[in-house]
């Protein structure tokens, strides 16, 4: 992921800066508790696309 697309891509909910996973491919919210998929390389900032985080993957 493109460190200045990760500057400027936000929580499309809570408006919130999004963390890489770089194992998972994905954009994780923590004030949300959602993850939202990068599938081909392009983040899925929908809100219908994202998982909900549970909380043991939130430590």
């Amino acid at each position: 992921m493109d460190h200045r697309l990760l500057e400027i891509v936000a929580c499309p909910i809570c408006k919130g800066k999004l963390t890489f996973d770089k194992d998972k491919q994905e954009l994780i919210c923590k004030f949300d508790r959602l993850s939202y998929p990068i599938k081909q390389g392009i983040p899925v900032l929908l809100e219908s696309e994202a998982r909900r985080i549970s909380l043991e993957e939130d430590n």
